[in-house]
């Protein structure tokens, strides 16, 4: 797919640039992709619940004229997203009972997570934090500190999973002045950072970015987070070989969305393409049930004959576990 040249001239800029040059309305999404709002289910109700954000960088990979594109279904504000569905709720795998004062979600053991900031490059309608309270738990310098100080005092804590929102949108010095002060915590092991940025938005992977990562003497493992083989393209190509090549361990999770990649044939070719570019295909997640969220579910009896397909298509390195997330349960469950 060749670019015109405003698109080519947009790629060009920085990743802060191309953030704020996001899509965050329908009318202008629908116009870049030649559909009419008319012909789409969309609701303005919808978008001022949970406001509508995609980087051209993401809108570039869906296929223009198509009202049906599974990445466009990720993104686009629709009127079931205001239906009601049993078991459905703002906080579906209790996040803010393991929430601590100073920001940092204690839920398994030897690991700890930092909600560093509230805000995403792109706003995915299945999101399980889309009614989160980030205001109250999100980590100021001064809750940061402290968050330190707990991780230090508890040598239990054998890794840390930076969050959020995403925490790639951190600025270039908070980010490395955090990894810093987790240096010098001997316990520590490991630092994770769970990001849909090396996805939607590639420009984030800098020469910078990578140098803070690689001056860490602890392991360094990118979570990211694709639902479809269409979502990479050769920006995104590039930032991953950028961080495999730093020595940057790159695993993936998806979630599993009706409408989207409930589809064997689909399911195999994502991990084949993960794999092809040094990401290991982690985990298939369950639809996390928050409100909103309830037309992309897939239940787990669907969930379980899919895996059976992908299963006997695909060698075991290439099967992704399936799991779902249990308020309370001590680790992700594993679907069997």
């Amino acid at each position: 797919m060749s670019e015109s040249q405003p698109e080519i001239r947009h790629f060009a800029k920085n990743w802060q640039q191309q953030l704020a040059e996001a899509f965050n309305n329908i009318e202008d999404l629908c116009r870049y992709l030649h559909l009419s709002p008319d012909d789409l289910p969309v609701s303005v109700a919808a978008a001022e619940n949970f406001p509508l954000r995609v980087p051209l960088s993401f809108a570039a990979c869906m296929e223009k004229g198509n009202p049906h594109d599974p990445l466009l279904r990720q993104v686009l504000p629709i009127k079931e997203e205001l239906f009601a569905y049993p078991g459905f709720s703002h906080d579906p795998v209790g996040d803010l009972a393991s929430a601590t004062q100073t920001g940092v979600l204690h839920k398994y053991h030897g690991r700890v997570l930092f909600i560093n900031t509230g805000s995403c490059a792109i706003n995915c309608r299945y999101c399980f934090r889309r009614n989160f309270p980030y205001a109250d738990l999100q980590l100021s310098k001064q809750k940061e500190d402290a968050a330190i100080k707990t991780i230090q005092n508890d040598t239990s804590i054998s890794e840390v999973i930076l969050s959020g929102g995403d925490p790639l949108l951190l600025s270039e010095s908070r980010l490395a002045r955090l990894i810093k002060q987790l240096d010098g915590i001997k316990h520590l092991k490991r630092i994770r950072i769970h990001s849909r940025l090396p996805i939607v938005l590639p420009a984030r992977i800098t020469d910078d970015f990578i140098n803070t990562l690689t001056q860490s003497p602890k392991q360094i493992i990118i979570v990211m987070h694709c639902n479809h083989a269409n979502e990479i393209n050769d920006r995104v190509i590039a930032a991953c070989n950028s961080l495999r090549n730093s020595a940057i361990t790159l695993f993936n999770q998806s979630v599993l969305l009706k409408g989207v990649n409930d589809n064997a044939e689909v399911l195999c070719e994502l991990s084949e393409q993960l794999f092809s570019h040094g990401i290991i295909p982690y985990y298939l997640h369950l639809l996390d049930k928050a409100t909103g969220t309830g037309h992309f579910e897939i239940s787990e009896a669907e969930a379980l004959a899919l895996m059976r397909q992908v299963q006997a298509a695909l060698p075991g390195y290439l099967v992704p576990k399936l799991v779902k997330e249990q308020a309370g349960a001590t680790s992700k469950q594993t679907i069997l």
